[in-house]
């Protein structure tokens, strides 16, 4: 039996970067019957596949469910093939065009292998299902009886589907089935717990009403933030094409995120990267003055995304062509001037970070052996580090595109 100890630390664990836990007290009630019975807590993730990749987006749910199995509970993945088909209508201003079935099974067919990037994917450790299963089977009585548990009122409660209902556009019928069928999904799965974004949560709390009408202890709905996409102001989509797969090559993935608007950085710092707290304050207080500093940070930020999905080394490598493709040819002009530290050699490192061009000496010889610094618009050398002050003095030293200084004498 777990201690008193051990219980908190996983109720804190399971807890940390939520947005909500409904009820507040719900989740640690399931983890006290887990353990009393002795079994793992059922923990359901679904993915429409109205689109092929998963992104950061999914992969913030997905790491919170990686926590749960690692704790010895069982992930349960219910990949949304049939309500793929309808489209999640939330947060949507205007309805959404169905989508074929022979198209979300093509969409879904790689799932598997990318969710494996970050989910432990062993036989008894995590369910795949697809909830093609059983919601292609259930006849229209079955739909009806299910849809006495839901009211019109209780629809249009929802902010979406408020605003979209008050200024005269459209809902369909079929948008209001989803959460429903949504709701099915927990009563098939038998699910102790959902995840899911913020925007999920009305859809979640469905599984509650329809697995209370079955019979079930209903799920503790558990929601995560929402990771804002590329353009920093709306949700990353894949529909809105604002997003970065998680399976995508990492040159690419590196070229998006350094697309990304300066204040987005702490941010995706924090959910895309997951470092650690100081990491991430240190990061978002070096992006929120802009300039060198805040694209020294960006690049920060997108080797540590870069890294969790393809390696420290392929991150390197991939700042590194993004500063082939990207770096300025010639050396700018109108740049601020930065005074160099005294004595003669200077250590290249302390230099980057004396100019506000690297937030350590650490972060800047990474930056050399990137090949990220150029003097005068040529690369520079990561070795050696200490060159003569003549070497220096006067001339324009540069990380990535638009960061520069002109050293002094």
């Amino acid at each position: 039996m777990a201690t008193v100890t051990e219980a908190a630390d996983e109720l804190r664990i399971l807890t940390a970067g939520t947005t909500d836990v409904l009820p507040s007290d719900g989740l640690r009630e399931k983890l006290a019957t887990a353990r009393r019975e002795n079994r793992p807590l059922r923990v359901k993730l679904g993915i429409d596949s109205s689109k092929p990749d998963l992104t950061l987006g999914h992969a913030v749910v997905l790491r919170k469910l990686r926590e749960f199995q690692d704790l010895g509970h069982t992930a349960v993945l219910v990949i949304g093939d049939f309500t793929g088909q309808v489209g999640d209508p939330s947060d949507r201003q205007a309805a959404r065009t169905m989508v074929s079935a022979s198209e979300t099974a093509q969409n879904s067919a790689s799932y598997f292998d990318q969710a494996g990037r970050i989910l432990d994917l062993t036989s008894g450790r995590c369910e795949v299902r697809r909830n093609s299963e059983w919601l292609g089977a259930m006849s229209m009585i079955d739909v009806l009886a299910q849809t006495q548990h839901l009211t019109v009122g209780g629809l249009l409660e929802r902010e979406d589907f408020a605003r979209r209902y008050d200024t005269g556009k459209p809902i369909a019928l079929v948008e209001f089935l989803y959460p429903l069928l949504q709701g099915i999904d927990s009563v098939v799965v038998r699910a102790d717990v959902e995840l899911g974004g913020t925007d999920q949560t009305y859809n979640n709390l469905v599984g509650r009403t329809l697995q209370r009408a079955d019979g079930q202890q209903p799920q503790v709905v558990v929601t995560l933030p929402l990771l804002e996409g590329l353009d920093g102001v709306v949700k990353m989509s894949k529909s809105l094409g604002n997003y970065v797969g998680i399976a995508e090559p990492a040159t690419e993935q590196f070229g998006k995120l350094m697309s990304l608007p300066d204040p987005m950085v702490g941010r995706y710092a924090q959910l895309a990267a997951r470092l650690d707290p100081p990491t991430v304050a240190e990061l978002t207080a070096a992006a929120s003055g802009g300039g060198p500093a805040a694209g020294v940070a960006k690049r920060a930020m997108a080797r540590a995304v870069v890294g969790l999905y393809h390696g420290p080394d392929a991150a390197v490598e991939a700042e590194a062509a993004f500063d082939l493709a990207f770096v300025w040819r010639e050396p700018p002009t109108d740049v601020p001037e930065a005074t160099l530290p005294d004595g003669d050699p200077l250590h290249l490192p302390a230099v980057l970070v004396g100019a506000g061009l690297a937030a350590s000496r650490s972060e800047a010889r990474r930056l050399l052996t990137a090949g990220s610094v150029r003097l005068d618009g040529d690369p520079v050398a990561p070795e050696p580090l200490d060159l003569p002050r003549s070497a220096l003095a006067g001339r324009v030293l540069q990380v990535g595109r638009r960061h520069a200084v002109r050293l002094g004498q």
